[in-house]
């Protein structure tokens, strides 16, 4: 039976989705500075052309692959900190675990990169804001699962908290500080919503804090479905 031939609206999405998938892997291996437009559109199956049909620039595309990592992470309201989960893996053996991680690690550089270039125009800070309002909301919607009856923070409180611990915790060890660890994050974490003696985590003690274990893991399944290549997906 032949397929529904796609509408134009829907194939725009798919060169979009298609762009925004090597862009994160591009901007993850090069950062945001040194990722190049056409590199890009050509990893996605495009010209160049397709970039600026779909995207103002560089910038633009940066703030969908945000938008996309926020709607990756936060899916179905994000997850139970409370919750026991296994410790991050990044895949079916270690090198993609190492793969995934360093990926993670720099993405995370690209996005200091951008925020810095963001801070001095004044559209992009403005932009970057929302994306960040949008985050804490995320947040906010993991604390909800997890918290105390009787804390005296508002819910929206906590969720900025938590991002705060979080989103800070990566900011320390992209900086190469090892005050904090994934075992102290995923503990702290769970304290600021259930306060009181907590069970010993199973991650891996030394390991540099670079976001929760849960997010960590939803964000190196995306990157993974990335480097599959443009095959993995439905044709265009």
């Amino acid at each position: 039976m032949a397929s529904t031939p796609r509408t134009r609206r829907e194939q725009q999405q798919q060169t979009r989705d298609a762009l925004v998938v090597a862009a994160r892997g591009a901007f993850a291996e090069q950062g945001y500075h040194g990722a190049n437009l056409e590199t890009i559109a050509r990893d996605a199956g495009f010209s160049k052309g397709a970039v600026y049909s779909n995207f103002d620039g560089k910038a633009d595309l940066f703030l969908a692959v945000i938008d996309a990592n926020i709607e990756v992470a936060f899916a179905e309201g994000g997850w139970n900190v409370g919750e026991h989960y296994q410790a991050f893996e990044g895949g079916s053996d270690e090198s993609h675990g190492e793969e995934a991680s360093e990926l993670i690690e720099g993405f995370a550089l690209a996005t200091l990169e951008f925020i810095a270039t963001a801070a001095r125009d004044a559209r992009l800070r403005e932009q970057m804001g929302k994306r960040m309002t949008i985050l804490v909301e995320g947040y906010t919607a993991v604390a909800a699962q997890s918290r105390s009856e009787q804390d005296p923070l508002q819910l929206n409180e906590l969720g900025a908290l938590l991002a705060a611990l979080d989103e800070g915790a990566a900011l320390l060890s992209l900086g190469g500080s090892h005050a904090i660890d994934q075992r102290a994050l995923r503990i702290g974490m769970r304290r600021l919503l259930t306060p009181g003696p907590i069970e010993e985590s199973t991650t891996r003690v030394g390991e540099p804090a670079l976001h929760d274990d849960a997010l960590r893991q939803r964000l190196a399944d995306a990157i993974r479905a990335g480097h599959a290549g443009p095959d993995a997906a439905d044709e265009r």
